[in-house]
């Protein structure tokens, strides 16, 4: 009756598995420590620039993700198209 639907708890990644170190963040770090500061959030930000986060994103991922089945999708409809009104004469 709990409204559960068979979903479990939600489990959170480790947080001690993102490392400061190697990002740009790393900079931010130091800056603090000569001032004699801490960023006690630095970690929680880390994983933005790891793992599938830390690509670059570039022109062909916005603009050509999908370009081609968009392309072959395109070929298909006009072939589809000149096969269905191969038989017809436009008097146009």
């Amino acid at each position: 009756m709990g409204g559960d639907h068979g979903h479990g708890k939600l489990v959170l990644p480790d947080y001690k598995q993102w490392k400061v170190e190697g990002t740009p963040l790393e900079f931010t770090k130091e800056r603090l420590a000569r001032r004699g500061l801490k960023d006690p959030w630095a970690r929680n930000e880390a994983w933005r620039y790891m793992g599938g986060f830390g690509k670059a994103v570039t022109f062909g991922n916005v603009f050509l993700r999908g370009f081609k089945y968009g392309f072959a999708a395109f070929v298909v409809a006009v072939g589809v198209e000149y096969a269905l009104s191969a038989g017809k004469k436009s008097e146009h």
